[in-house]
């Protein structure tokens, strides 16, 4: 019991400052800008080229975590991230920022995936769920905790110290790895996936960069122009292509072959509009500064309910999930999210409107450690790792469509609440259809008979 106590605890604060140094940074931008005479359109790259590069690593950390174990490629992730910090704290213009966040994004790809794999390499199926929740509430407490550790560190020492200080928490984490985390490689995981590897790299980083480069005001302008055509068509082209080869690969990093099962494929179909949905948060405090006429600051501040309610009934899920199983967490927190978008689609200035549904909004999607649990359910050890790196990179493809989508929609319609109104009610209605589907999953019993 305390082994396992102790194990979570690593995990937890593993995924914890790979999550906070995506929420620290906000905070940050100001004294980065004036430190090193940088534009906001040069700043924006310090949040995507952690996302993109962490997308890009993440099949690779995965399949190798299921090839080599999962104590050695946590340890080189941590190290990797830790590198990236040090880069970062120590860069003094804004290549060696940029270059730093690449680096701190590959890294924190291999840390979360991994945590979720062990969780299902230790721990008996009754028990995964509780764990994964509490895996999961990690992302709603750094959102709560990161502006709040910003601010302090930067009322007494420079920017730079907020990325200085992941080194020696990288470190203890380090050292307690290679005590706790199981070492032996999984049995029957076969050779890398060399190819697999680098044809999943460029497809998701062309994605990202062609999503990230999409001008809102003139969308259509946008998807036929330089860079960004070309870098849909290499995604286009290669997609097939990756799914043929792997198709035919013993061991692939991207297995094509787990969506012959029916489960698989409608939590890929959830996790997409769970990305998507995660994405509108983003666009609530805009939808508060033009509703309510509140300055940006506060704007933020009327995210909490949205925060707090995703990290308490994240490890609540989790619990619901060992006694219940996935499908009816999946099925009420799908429910909610529908009521949520449609009380936020008919808002209409109502402050308290904006509340009830942040907040529900919030519990909705705290189900999500249902779909990672369901992963590692159905497939063998030799695939758990790479399964949950599927699973992350679903949930990626929806917020970067989604963020894209809603602010076309923005941009498009007159006047933004309107906008806004059509958005979060088109939310409304997939999240109803995602709720539908979530009836086809097995239910506790027939769940368990499933792979362990």
């Amino acid at each position: 019991m305390k082994k396992e106590t102790g194990l979570l605890l690593l995990l937890f604060f593993g995924v914890l400052i790979g999550a906070l140094d995506i929420s620290i940074v906000g905070p940050a931008i100001p004294s980065i800008e004036e430190t090193l005479h940088v534009d906001a359109k040069d700043l924006s790259w310090v949040f995507s080229i952690y996302v993109l590069f962490s997308l890009i690593g993440i099949s690779m950390m995965t399949k190798l975590s299921d090839l080599f174990g999962r104590r050695w490629i946590y340890l080189v992730a941590l190290g990797i991230f830790g590198t990236g910090s040090l880069i970062v704290g120590l860069s003094d213009n804004i290549t060696w920022l940029l270059a730093g966040r690449a680096v701190q994004g590959f890294g924190a790809s291999g840390i979360f995936p991994v945590a979720s794999a062990v969780i299902g390499d230790v721990l008996p199926v009754e028990k995964r769920g509780r764990a994964l929740g509490l895996i999961g509430a990690v992302f709603g407490l750094a959102f709560i905790m990161g502006p709040f550790i910003a601010g302090f560190v930067l009322n007494y020492f420079t920017w730079n110290t907020l990325f200085l200080i992941n080194i020696p928490i990288v470190l203890i984490l380090m050292v307690v790895t290679v005590f706790i985390v199981p070492a032996a490689p999984v049995r029957g995981a076969g050779k890398p996936d060399i190819t697999g590897m680098i044809m999943m790299a460029i497809i998701l980083g062309a994605f990202t960069l062609g999503i990230n480069l999409i001008d809102a005001d003139h969308f259509l302008f946008s998807l036929t122009s330089w860079p960004i055509l070309p870098l849909f068509l290499v995604v286009l082209i290669l997609t097939p292509m990756m799914v043929m080869v792997e198709y035919y690969n013993k061991a692939p990093v991207f297995n094509v072959r787990l969506f012959n099962s029916t489960q698989i494929r409608i939590v890929g179909f959830i996790a997409l509009g769970l990305g998507i949905f995660q994405s509108a948060i983003v666009f609530l405090p805009a939808m508060a500064v033009s509703s309510f006429h509140v300055d940006p600051s506060r704007a933020s501040f009327m995210l909490l309910p949205v925060v707090l309610l995703t990290a308490i009934g994240s490890p609540i899920n989790g619990r619901l999930i060992d006694k219940l199983g996935s499908k009816w967490i999946i099925l009420f927190g799908l429910l909610v999210a529908t009521v949520a978008f449609f009380l936020l689609s008919r808002m209409n200035g109502n402050l308290s409107l904006f509340y009830i549904g942040g907040a529900l909004l919030g519990l909705g999607l705290s189900m999500r450690a249902a779909l990672n649990y369901i992963m590692l359910n159905e497939v063998g050890p030799e695939e758990r790792a790479s399964t949950q790196g599927i699973l992350i990179i679903f949930i990626s493809i929806g917020q970067l469509s989604g963020a894209a989508i809603i602010g076309v929609i923005t941009a498009s319609i007159w006047g933004k609440e309107s906008g806004f109104s059509s958005a979060f009610l088109g939310m409304a209605g997939l999240s109803l259809l995602l709720t539908i589907s979530s009836l086809l999953l097995r239910s506790k019993i027939r769940e368990r008979e499933g792979k362990t």
